[in-house]
């Protein structure tokens, strides 16, 4: 039986961090070993616009402040919440992964659905995800696995944790906009920058309507899972969603 606190507890940092930090080491681990050197070769889009500034300040050392800072300010807030709790329970990372594993089975039926009912006639269902996620490039399965690792982490980090949170900051603190509207604000518009962003650079897909539409509802939803469920879950719903397509 599942306990009632678990759909609460899961989203607090003790949990919720400790659950995304395997997912950090085996992308980062699985980028180094591929490229053989530490930012070189393919990696996550996200991920090089998240360290590209610490980059070019201080190169190779930039990049050891960046992860330094990634690690610690996750640590602190993990601990910060142990000494409230004082307690971490193992079996909630069994049921959290379960859960993962659950909503990535279910989450492309679920956009591709969407989608299709927003634009029907345009592609089916079974099409829309593999169409969208851009994993018909010719790499190799581990280059696959470590892009669709890296787009849990990085890009939940990227488009959920910063910048849904930046976006519902400044409606409310810039624009005097209520929680609702803020939250509603954050949620669309960051789901459009998040579609926008996978057409970008030089690995960019080809801009169709079909993909972008499947990657703002993707967005969209991806945001309400994090909103209810917690960075963790979200993080591995989206790696291992990817990852099911890759295989």
């Amino acid at each position: 039986m599942i306990p009632s606190s678990y759909w609460r507890i899961v989203r607090e940092p003790r949990y919720s961090l400790t659950f995304a930090l395997p997912l950090l080491l085996v992308y980062e681990v699985l980028a180094f070993s591929l490229s053989g050197h530490e930012f070189a070769g393919v990696r996550n889009g996200a991920d090089v616009l998240l360290k590209s500034l610490f980059l070019a300040l201080g190169g190779r050392d930039g990049l050891i402040v960046f992860g330094a800072l990634l690690v610690g300010a996750g640590s602190w807030l993990v601990w910060k919440d142990y000494r409230r709790s004082r307690s971490i329970e193992p079996g909630v990372f069994a049921l959290m992964a379960a859960e993962s594993i659950l909503y990535a089975l279910a989450f492309g039926l679920v956009a591709g659905t969407l989608t299709v009912l927003l634009l029907p006639g345009l592609a089916t269902i079974l099409d829309l995800p593999r169409l969208a996620t851009g994993l018909l490039v010719e790499w190799s399965l581990p280059t696959l696995l470590m892009i669709s690792l890296g787009a849990g982490i990085y890009e939940e980090l990227l488009f959920r944790v910063i910048l849904v949170s930046g976006l519902a900051w400044l409606a409310r603190s810039v624009f005097g906009w209520n929680a609702t509207s803020s939250g509603v604000f954050a949620v669309v518009f960051g789901a459009l920058i998040f579609a926008a962003f996978h057409y970008i650079g030089p690995y960019g897909d080809r801009l169709q309507l079909a993909s972008f539409t499947f990657r703002t509802v993707a967005g969209l939803l991806f945001s309400a899972l994090y909103l209810l469920r917690g960075f963790g879950i979200t993080a591995w719903t989206h790696a291992l969603y990817d990852v099911f397509l890759a295989l």
